[in-house]
């Protein structure tokens, strides 16, 4: 294997990869699992990582860039340990999910996809959790959080 050719990764990244590929025809199927290897690492994907996946994966840095842009929870730059994303489709927005984003940042002092002086926390609006009957609802890491309030943004950030 060329290792200057996937240079910016770990050999436990490269050999997760290599195991996830090992199940697939097509070494470009392999792509946002790629990414989510490389962010299980680092908590987000550096340029030089996509660079260094692509040329594990056999394709361009375009098309990796592409899959990493369109799929939502692969971070292209540096978030806080924790990742809060609060609902802001329509049924969460109709109930109130803008005035938990708000606060979100207000007790955090961020704007939305910065991450805390700290480096604890990174918020950021996304697009349908899928538990419209219990919104507004917000994701802090993997824990889907139902029916939010302000009293709920206070419990999650320790207030």
């Amino acid at each position: 294997m060329n290792e200057q050719r996937f240079e910016g990764l770990s050999l436990a990244e490269i050999e997760e990869i290599n195991a996830k590929i090992s199940h697939y025809p097509d070494k470009a199927a392999v792509s946002i699992e790629a990414l989510k290897i490389v962010q299980k690492y680092r908590r987000w994907v550096s340029d030089e990582c996509l660079v260094a996946v692509a040329g594990l994966l056999e394709i361009s840095p375009a098309q990796l860039e592409g899959v990493a842009t369109f799929y939502n929870l692969i971070y292209r730059k540096p978030v806080g340990k924790t990742v809060i994303h609060y609902c802001d489709s329509v049924t969460c927005w109709m109930l109130g999910s803008d005035s938990i984003g708000e606060s979100l940042c207000r007790h955090l002092n961020v704007k939305l996809g910065e991450m805390s002086a700290d480096g604890e926390y990174t918020i950021l609006p996304i697009v349908c959790l899928g538990a419209c009957d219990h919104a507004p609802v917000a994701m802090v890491g993997t824990e889907l959080k139902l029916d939010m309030t302000e009293d709920a943004v206070n419990k999650i950030l320790g207030r």
